[in-house]
């Protein structure tokens, strides 16, 4: 009896370090899923995140593309504006000159 007894007892104290390397799997298991949720969910983040701003970039150039469009307008009447100036100043100075000489 002393004899099963003693074999129980060595079955049972070898059974317990099992037990505790399954626990340890287990949480070792489990620890690697969080992080793999966790990495999934940043990823996920990150992405979306991007996504926003990619359409900020693109809805900045878009003001930008019109804001240089609406100067480039000002500009080109600008310049229409003193060409109409500039070309009805050298008619008038060659009227002064022909009734300057045409007048001696």
């Amino acid at each position: 009896m002393r004899k099963i007894a003693a074999i129980v007892i060595i079955a049972l104290s070898m059974a317990k370090p099992v037990l505790a390397d399954n626990s340890i799997k287990e949480g070792g298991k489990e620890v690697g899923q969080q992080l793999k949720k966790i990495g999934k969910e940043t990823g996920h983040a990150v992405k979306e995140r991007s996504k926003e701003i990619g359409q900020g970039v693109k809805q900045m150039g878009k003001e930008s593309g019109q804001t240089v469009k609406k100067t480039g307008k000002s500009i080109g009447e600008w310049f229409r504006d003193a060409k109409q100036k500039t070309g009805e100043a050298f008619r008038e100075m060659g009227r002064k000159i022909r009734k300057f000489f045409s007048g001696m």
